[in-house]
């Protein structure tokens, strides 16, 4: 069982995670997990648990967990923002073909609002793309 474990854990919290040693060579065979270190990857600050003083393995190890996460926190926000254009279709067809007038009283200022906001928005960035000549292969 010990081989099939990875030597590091990650155990995700909000804004990063819990980095912990697994340990599966002891002399009761048992799995044990030594927190080595608490990561914040909104600033990237990595914090050694107690005095313990990370190994340049350790450094490594967190470092490498910290960009896949990224890049996968980063991949998550495209998949929301895909899933955004999907629901604005969905609403769409629900305000044409079921929407009944007292539901579109309820949410048509909302709607209207968050769209304005959306729309002002990425009209103000593309112009800015635009000015800078980065949107030329649109």
């Amino acid at each position: 069982m010990g081989a099939d474990l990875p030597d590091y854990y990650f155990r995700v919290r909000e804004n990063g995670a819990a980095v912990f040693r697994v340990d599966t060579e002891n002399r009761q065979r048992r799995i044990e997990m030594d927190q080595i270190a608490v990561i914040n990857i909104k600033n990237g600050e990595v914090k050694p648990q107690g005095d313990r003083v990370l190994s340049e393995v350790d450094i490594s190890q967190i470092e490498a967990w910290m960009a896949q996460r990224m890049a996968l926190l980063a991949q998550r926000d495209i998949d929301d923002i895909h899933r955004a254009v999907d629901y604005l279709n969905i609403t769409t067809q629900w305000v044409q073909s079921k929407a009944s007038d007292e539901q579109l009283i309820g949410i048509t200022d909302d709607l209207l609002l968050a769209m304005h906001d959306l729309r002002s928005l990425l009209v103000r960035k593309k112009a800015d793309r635009l000015m800078s000549g980065q949107d030329a292969a649109e």
